[in-house]
């Protein structure tokens, strides 16, 4: 089941972490995203506070196309790219794989040019995460 906040959407599988993160990488690279980025919070918890955390990784995802055409329409629109996945585990073994919602996201910028843009991406994303159910 999808839940849903201010600013992105999430799906709990029963996955493994390395499972999830392997499965999310191939929907997204089917719906025309690559990683860009790759920031592992459990490691850079242990590193700077010396804390132990579950494993979170956050993905910076981009399809090109749609970065395109969100900088054509505002050149401002980098400081809102990539689209952020984060993939985390779950207590119980599984985990949950949260997106941002690119439409909630450029609503703060208030841009009609942008608005399709950001449909587009979270039509994709949100593909991803029902195959992730399924």
């Amino acid at each position: 089941m999808t839940t849903t906040n201010a600013f992105g959407f999430s799906v709990d599988v029963p996955l493994t972490y390395a499972e999830a993160d392997l499965r999310v990488r191939e929907l997204l690279k089917a719906e025309g995203f690559g990683v860009l980025t790759e920031i592992d919070l459990r490691a850079t918890l242990r590193e700077k506070l010396g804390v132990e955390f579950p494993r979170y990784e956050i993905l910076g995802a981009c399809n090109p196309p749609l970065a395109h055409r969100a900088l054509q329409a505002d050149p401002d629109a980098g400081l809102l790219l990539p689209c952020n996945v984060v993939v985390a585990e779950r207590a119980d073994g599984g985990s949950r794989v949260s997106f941002m919602d690119p439409v909630a996201l450029l609503g703060l910028v208030g841009s009609a040019a942008l608005g399709p843009v950001a449909a587009d991406a979270a039509e994709r994303l949100r593909r991803v995460a029902a195959a992730l159910e399924s």
